[in-house]
């Protein structure tokens, strides 16, 4: 006999007196079936019973008497063990790897429960990929019935009504939508709908219409570099034969240049910074007719939210000086991610078309893995993906999302099928030719920044997160939301995949409070934040100078024009403080520092470095260096 761990040796005949005495007799399956036989032969002599049972094997070890059954018998070596044993064992398996979030420990323990195998869950910690416990969940597909607009009934300019007629014979849902709730009419809008729903020809059909007919320049707007060169690059091919199309970047703080630009072309496609320099710099951007914000919750975005919002402001008030012979300026903001559209379509002054629709379902996958395991998994998986077909007859091909050009690069050579890296640091025939090797199937993968998530236009059936950080900081519910939409195309595939590698315990920067393992079920469970503007007292100041630059004595309406609240009187105090303004005009500093985007931290850094003698194309590194997200 044993008691605890310590066992209890008795006389045959005194074994006897205590079964004799028991109210059952149990004998469990860890004894061996020779064993069995001999102790029931025994107690067969002296006509007792006892009944066979499962037990615990760790439990019996312990000398403790804990019986199993098949809803709660855990599958282990040497044999089944109770959840508990299984609970503790899984948490010794989680020690070696360090500290793990509640969250996640939560979740392996739910999958333990439910699947009843130890080795099956301590297995995904090594990078094992089991679908039936990776997979979250699943978005379900869903449809609104909306009735299509024929394109034949749009009465657009004949050019383009030509090009659209022959491209469809219906419009999209949300396009529908748009159309019947005033776009032709010059309405403006707040367009709100899912990644590849069509959001981009709302913007497309209005701003080529009256371009053509004579209402004013095409502006399309969005917040990177690389989106600009793709979107200008789209429109020459589809309407470069109706239109001049030009491109405006942002400006170099050294040089100071735009890239090429005409301000008297039809369209201008630009970045926020590019079109917001040359509003600083007083460039004639002549008479706009029509404007798209491409990326709008961007203006939510902490530290770098409000130069769009100031850019918005200050637009609004130089086209509504230009713009009064083409019966005024229609602005169209268009977003696949809006946590609070209502506030923020009243907040613009525009109509709010919101379309849901999600028309293949999304699997959410979530696996753990060490940093040095990611790139292995991510390689079984690219594999995976490329060797199946849709019913479409598409190969499955691959996003890879990660936080840094450098592990682009590092990604992309250890993967075994064709992929390459893409990022705002390649030129643009680099990425182009990317963008059509995808196109044509070539490559079974991309890896790409988190940073180009806005934008990144390609038909993949599956997301990899080998990061959850953009740069040092964690994705937005926001950012997360608009990456995994990426995954699945209704034309293309029956099915859209996402898979997070998420390491316990790990980040990416010493400020990072939270580690990865948090961050990811934050994002899964998380709800969408209200896209807010908070304003700083740098961000205030850079944004009051900027209008004074632009606006001088409408200086302080064009801060009441801003989404976000923003301290004007707090904010001049400051500028008069540190010389940038003089009334209000801006100084020759005040005018360097806001043509440059300087924060005033910056501008009396370089201050104080051109002082010291310190190098000035070096400075500008400096700030470059610290600045890049991408």
């Amino acid at each position: 006999m044993a008691d605890g761990t310590e066992e209890d040796l008795r006389s045959p005949d005194e074994f006897i007196d205590i079964a004799r005495r028991a109210s059952r007799i149990r004998v469990t399956e860890q004894t061996s079936r020779s064993g069995r036989r001999e102790l029931r032969a025994m107690l067969d002599g002296y006509q007792l019973d006892a009944k066979v049972v499962r037990t615990c094997g760790f439990c019996a070890s312990a000398g403790r008497y804990t019986p199993v059954t098949g809803e709660t018998a855990i599958e282990a070596e040497p044999g089944d063990i109770c959840p508990d044993c299984a609970s503790e064992e899984l948490d010794r398996q989680l020690a070696y790897r360090g500290d793990i979030s509640g969250a996640a420990r939560d979740r392996l323990e739910d999958l333990l429960l439910d699947v009843q195998d130890l080795e099956r869950i301590t297995n995904l910690l090594k990078g094992r990929l089991d679908p039936e416990l990776t997979k979250f969940d699943e978005i379900s597909p869903t449809v609104e019935d909306v009735d299509p607009v024929p394109v034949d009934s749009l009465s657009l300019h004949p050019g383009l009504q030509g090009v659209l007629e022959g491209r469809f014979e219906t419009l999209l849902p949300v396009q529908s939508l748009a159309v019947e709730n005033g776009l032709l009419d010059g309405r403006d809008q707040l367009v709100v709908s899912a990644t590849a729903t069509g959001k981009t020809l709302i913007g497309e059909m209005a701003g080529i219409h009256r371009a053509l007919s004579g209402q004013g320049t095409f502006l399309f707007l969005v917040p990177l570099v690389a989106l600009a060169n793709q979107k200008y690059r789209d429109f020459q091919d589809d309407y470069g034969h109706l239109v001049d199309i030009t491109l405006r970047v942002g400006a170099s703080r050294i040089t100071d240049s735009g890239g090429r630009f005409d301000p008297s072309a039809d369209v201008i496609v630009g970045t926020y910074e590019g079109i917001d320099h040359a509003l600083r710099t007083q460039k004639n951007l002549g008479s706009v007719g029509t404007v798209v914000i491409d990326e709008v919750h961007t203006i939510g975005e902490q530290g770098r939210g409000h130069r769009l919002d100031g850019l918005i402001s200050r637009l609004k008030y130089v086209c509504n000086q230009e713009a009064e012979d083409t019966g005024g300026t229609q602005w169209l903001y268009l977003s696949a991610t809006v946590g609070n559209p209502k506030p923020l379509a009243q907040a613009l002054e525009a109509t709010l078309i919101e379309f849901e629709e999600r028309p293949i379902p999304i699997e959410r996958h979530l696996t753990f893995a060490d940093e040095y395991d990611k790139v292995d998994i991510e390689n079984r998986l690219v594999r995976r993906a490329f060797d199946s077909r849709s019913s479409k007859g598409y190969r499955g091909q691959t996003i890879v999302f990660t936080n840094s050009r450098r592990r682009c690069h590092e990604i992309s050579r250890r993967l075994e099928y064709s992929s390459a890296p893409y990022h705002a640091g390649l030129d643009n025939g680099r990425r182009k030719r990317v963008e059509e090797q995808f196109a044509d199937q070539d490559l079974a993968a991309v890896v790409t920044t988190a940073a180009l998530a806005a934008g990144v236009d390609f038909p993949a059936s599956q997301v990899v997160f080998d990061s959850l950080a953009m740069g040092i900081e964690w994705l937005s519910v926001q950012e997360f939301s608009q990456m995994l939409g990426r995954a699945g195309r209704p034309d293309y595939h029956d099915t859209g995949t996402v898979y997070l590698l998420v390491e316990p315990d790990g980040n990416y920067h010493g400020s990072q409070e939270r580690t990865e393992d948090e961050v990811a079920f934050k994002l899964l469970k998380g709800e969408m934040e209200p896209v807010q503007t908070r304003y700083e007292e740098g961000a205030a100041v850079a944004e009051t100078l900027a209008n004074v630059t632009v606006g001088g004595a409408h200086a302080k309406g064009l801060n009441e024009m801003m989404v976000g609240e923003l301290p004007t009187k707090y904010a001049l105090g400051k500028l008069l403080e540190y010389e940038f303004v003089n009334g209000l005009e801006p100084t020759p500093l005040g005018r360097a520092v806001t043509t440059h985007f300087l924060s005033p931290d910056d501008a009396f850094a370089l201050l104080e470095g051109i002082r010291s003698g310190e190098n000035a194309y070096d400075l500008v590194a400096r700030m470059e260096a610290r600045d890049d997200r991408e």
